[in-house]
């Protein structure tokens, strides 16, 4: 077996830390110590290597928001043992002391949770503000705090801070955090969060539990956030369960319930009704009548008047947050803001489904109109700007002419409907101007500056290819698009971007095996099937899977690749 690098020495080993701490570092930072870019190193060594020329350019650092101590790291290859971030010696040559504690592949988790919620609710046109609480001193990334408009949600990511259920904030817990039966019943289900493993990345997965019922897991593009708070797919037949009215049971013997009683529970079934379609005037009216209903049995008085409380309860918060939608409406329409309409005009409308007021009515007419006029404004400018693409010069500046298309594509950005024929025609101009397609442009970290693609290659594979644009010949600099030929400084964009699909073809064939990519030997799940425990997959599927990649089998995906 190969030894570890040269300038490893037995003190960067295990990872450039004190000999009071050994574990090694599994995640760091991008680009700075208070970065918020978190990045997972590969175990194997013959991941690490591709690892390496990806991001040649980037600098790793032991991130103050992973509660280390901000210095810069370096990676370290090893054959016999999984690969690691280190710390670099100190000027006395001495290993690096760090005071992190969480060093494993979890412990960027809340970085991750941070970046993947902002960017599906950017895409949803809502705005957050994120925090990691530490309560009582607990380390940071326990807690994630996800603060809406009118809402919030803390992701408990273990167990240091206890959830609080009766909070203005809705708990999302992860795996390890204990939830107990009488709190499923009572709320009817809890949302669970777990991070997946995904190359240097980990993937958000929200789950639904509810008593009695396995754990349902989904994307976060599955969930939404309604009146009712964070929902899933799953959500929504857990209330149709709890909604269904039951028969009535005879029992040999037993005294049936009087007319009253059974009057109450048609009230508490009112209830649960009237919040499941969102009507706030049904649960006015069958709180209301409850108030007065009297004749009933001391065991049904007790559960109707819990029944009553929770459905005032709901009133309440219904009425505020349907204010503020309407509130946040009209101003949206006020300031122009035509995203922010899209987004909360499908939201007011299904508030109002089930009743409406006239003001109401009229905040929804008006968006709706405001809409449609800039709908009509931004498709007439669209047109516009194509019809004088068309008038163009034929010889024209290469960098006025990306200008002008750039123009039309940002139009085209702000039409929700374009149909075929104009969607050709932008296409069109898109490939003259050689602006790549962002759709299908595989999702990367953030970039800046211009030419950002060949930063990613080392300087000796930037011009290995010929340049399809400028007719570069390989290992010579390409040409500025003018007519003396002169040589650029940085490669086109048309050249490094089939070296960098053949350089994550490479790294997608080197993937290791996942538990779900083998069958259980415990219950006989096949591949992408979730074991029958609900604790997740059977310790023997786990161990099959390890032992797989401690043999370094090759995986499916890279038959015929290697």
């Amino acid at each position: 077996m190969r030894r570890a690098e040269e300038g490893g020495g037995a003190a960067l080993g295990n990872g450039g830390i004190s000999g009071a701490d050994r574990r090694q570092i599994q995640t760091a930072v991008l680009g700075s110590a208070d970065s918020e870019e978190p990045l997972a190193l590969p175990m194997e060594a013959i991941e690490l290597d591709a690892f390496r020329h990806l991001y040649a350019s980037d600098t790793f650092w032991c991130g103050t928001l992973l509660g280390g101590c901000g210095g810069q790291l370096t990676t370290k290859l090893y054959t016999d043992r999984v690969c690691h971030f280190a710390h670099h010696p100190g000027p006395d040559g001495l290993p690096h002391v760090c005071g992190r504690r969480a060093r494993g592949v979890s412990s960027a988790d809340h970085l991750y949770v941070k970046s993947a919620a902002a960017a599906w609710l950017h895409q949803r046109g809502e705005h957050a503000a994120f925090a990691f609480a530490q309560p009582d001193g607990v380390p940071i990334g326990s807690v994630v705090d996800i603060q809406l408009t009118h809402y919030r949600l803390r992701m408990h990511l273990d167990q240091a801070v206890p959830p609080v259920w009766d909070d203005e904030s809705e708990p999302v817990l992860g795996l390890s955090v204990p939830v107990d039966r009488d709190t499923l019943i009572e709320r009817w289900y809890v949302h669970r969060i777990r991070l997946e493993s995904r190359g240097t990345t980990r993937q958000i997965r929200i789950g639904t539990e509810a008593f009695a019922r396995p754990i349902e897991w989904f994307g976060l593009e599955d969930c939404e956030i309604t009146s009712r708070g964070l929902s899933t797919p799953a959500v929504q037949k857990i209330i149709q369960a709890h909604s269904a009215p039951s028969a009535p049971k005879w029992t040999p013997g037993k005294k049936q319930d009087s007319a009253q009683d059974t009057r109450a529970q048609e009230l508490m079934r009112k209830l649960v009704y009237a919040r499941r379609i969102e009507s706030i005037s049904l649960a006015e009216s069958a709180c209301a009548e409850s108030s007065g209903l009297a004749g009933v049995s001391p065991l049904v008085q007790k559960k109707l008047d819990s029944a009553v409380r929770q459905g005032r309860w709901w009133i309440e918060k219904q009425v505020g947050e349907r204010h503020q939608l309407f509130t946040n409406l009209n101003q949206a329409v006020v300031d122009g803001h035509w995203r922010r309409v899209r987004f909360l005009l499908p939201r007011a409308k299904a508030t109002t489904k089930a009743d409406s007021s006239a003001p109401e009515d009229h905040a929804i007419a008006s968006a709706a109109d405001y809409l449609i006029a800039v709908t009509k404004a931004n498709s007439k400018h669209l047109n516009a700007l194509l019809d004088g693409l068309g008038c163009l010069p034929r010889y024209m500046d290469a960098n006025a002419f990306h200008t002008k298309v750039s123009e039309v594509l940002k139009a085209a950005r702000e039409v929700d409907n374009i149909g075929p024929q104009r969607q050709a025609q932008i296409d069109i101009w898109r490939k003259r101007a050689g602006i790549p397609d962002k759709a299908e442009q595989p999702r990367r970290r953030r970039q800046s500056g211009k030419g950002y693609l060949y930063r990613q290659l080392a300087g000796q594979d930037q011009l290995k290819m010929g340049c399809p644009r400028c007719g570069a010949d390989s290992g010579r600099p390409c040409l500025a698009d003018t007519t003396a030929q002169e040589a650029q400084g940085v490669p086109h964009d048309e050249r490094v971007k089939p070296i960098i699909a053949q350089r994550e073809e490479r790294l997608r064939a080197l993937r290791p095996w996942r538990v779900y990519d083998v069958t259980c030997p415990d219950c006989g799940q096949g591949a992408e099937a979730r074991c029958t425990t609900p604790g997740g997959p059977h310790r023997s599927r786990i161990e099959l899977t390890n032992d797989l990649n401690r043999r370094r089998k090759p995986h499916p995906a890279s038959e015929g690749k290697q």
